[in-house]
């Protein structure tokens, strides 16, 4: 089998005790982002599956988006990166 070389790890712990892997990211093509695959690419970061540059990089995001991410799911978990949830907990 052959293994493309890449940056950093394949695989880490996340502190669940599950496993995360690059194959469980969201494809670099995506522009529908859903929270599952918000919150994806932040545990990858958090974890140190892919950097912060490496995240904004491949999936073409801005600094002030991806950091307003970061700030819900570490304010309010992850069900605070649904669309619908946006009135619910921003701050005045």
């Amino acid at each position: 089998m052959f293994l493309r070389k890449i940056d950093g790890p394949r695989s880490v712990t996340l502190p669940d005790g599950q496993i995360m892997t690059r194959a469980d990211l969201p494809p670099k093509e995506t522009r529908r982002w859903v929270a599952s695959r918000k919150a994806a690419v932040v545990r990858a970061v958090a974890a140190g599956l892919i950097s912060r540059a490496a995240a904004i990089d491949t999936y073409g995001l801005s600094e002030d988006e991806f950091a307003a991410w970061e700030t819900a799911v570490a304010r309010h978990g992850e069900a605070a990166l649904r669309a619908t949830a946006l009135q619910k907990y921003r701050q005045p």
